[in-house]
């Protein structure tokens, strides 16, 4: 086998073994949302769209579908889906909660990005 054939089936192997992550802190806020909202029968869409200082933004909504093509996870006893666009983007990233005041929110570290704005809510990869 070819080192070029080699790198090309690690890179396919590093893609499925991807994953989302999301911190206990951040499934713990979540689901208080989710329960406030009335949405605990719901999952938790990460996807991306694009805008925002940096070129694209992330996107977190409660959904009750999910797609066909959908990437599904379980992190933390909370359900993640992704679409397969937004997944080249999300792949890998973790999402945390902090409750402090003056930078609080949730935070999503993103090793695929290059770039990140100064609020943490866009990127470009």
């Amino acid at each position: 086998m070819s080192e070029i054939q080699k790198n090309i089936i690690d890179q396919q192997q590093d893609f499925q073994a991807a994953t989302i992550i999301v911190t206990e802190k951040a499934v713990k806020r979540l689901k208080a949302v989710m329960s406030s909202e009335g949405k605990e029968d719901h999952v938790l869409r990460m996807s991306v769209e694009g805008g925002g200082c940096s070129g694209m933004s992330y996107k977190m909504d409660f959904d009750m579908a999910q797609g066909d093509f959908d990437k599904v996870f379980e992190t933390n006893g909370l359900k993640v889906v992704c679409d397969l666009k937004s997944w080249l983007y999300l792949k890998n990233i973790t999402v945390d909660y902090s409750d402090d005041m003056l930078t609080g929110g949730f935070k999503i570290k993103n090793p695929n990005a290059d770039r990140t704005c100064g609020c943490g809510t866009s990127f470009s990869a």
